[in-house]
């Protein structure tokens, strides 16, 4: 039986300046990953404890993408086609465990903020940067562990629908908050119910699109049995 698969890439080995520009993005992940430090980041500005954890998280992701040991660093694609059952490698399954508690956490208790102060409560996202923060982020590491997360599966064999789930995140999440943003500074006297509605449709907007594979990097591939891959339906 001849088994079709759906290539992933078209290239033998990654440019240069596409390794170089995934360090700068893991370096992010990591720099805002402690919710308290971020959340003071943002709220009381850059100081020397931020100095000393961004060099630390710079040192380590630069380390580790001059040796290929980061997800889009490394000399030459891991996954080259979708379907392939290859091991997860234990770098790649660290770094989108990170990201995804980039994208999931803050998104999260942005809504939990918003719907708060929407309530008739006071402004209380940068408390809930502490202990809420790390119950959510524990959670997305449980799952992650609980092989449910995609791109830290296992295996690589469900990168074709699974890296499309992976991006339609990050446009929801990165595009939302953005727009409550953007609300924010604009309109400094809009309502926390018109702060919430706004975030909540575009994220609704985004994931629309991002579901119906409209978006870079959206499209979905599901392996079917017999090996064949097929997109998603109505893509």
């Amino acid at each position: 039986m001849i088994v079709t698969m759906q290539p992933a890439v078209h290239r033998q080995h990654n440019k240069g300046y596409y390794r170089v520009l995934h360090v700068p993005i893991w370096i992010w992940v990591f720099f805002t990953l402690p919710g308290g430090l971020t959340a003071e980041l943002y709220y009381h500005g850059f100081n020397r404890r931020h100095a000393i954890w961004l060099a630390l998280v710079a040192a380590v992701c630069i380390w580790r993408g001059a040796r290929g040991r980061l997800p889009g660093a490394e000399p030459r694609p891991y996954i080259t086609h979708y379907g392939l059952t290859w091991p997860n490698l234990g770098y790649r399954v660290a770094c989108y465990t990170a990201a995804w508690i980039a994208i999931v956490v803050p998104w999260t208790l942005n809504v939990l903020g918003l719907a708060y102060a929407t309530a008739g409560g006071p402004w209380i996202l940068e408390r809930l940067y502490g202990w809420p923060y790390d119950l959510c982020a524990l959670a997305v590491v449980v799952v992650a562990a609980a092989d449910r997360l995609p791109r830290t599966h296992r295996t690589i064999y469900g990168e074709g629908a699974e890296r499309a789930w992976f991006y339609v995140g990050v446009w929801t999440a990165i595009l939302s908050q953005l727009a409550g943003w953007a609300v924010w500074r604009l309109t400094p006297h809009a309502s926390a119910a018109q702060r919430l509605g706004t975030f909540l449709a575009v994220s609704a907007i985004v994931f629309a699109l991002g579901f119906a594979g409209r978006l870079p990097r959206t499209r979905r591939y599901y392996v079917q049995p017999g090996g064949d891959l097929q997109a998603a339906a109505g893509e």
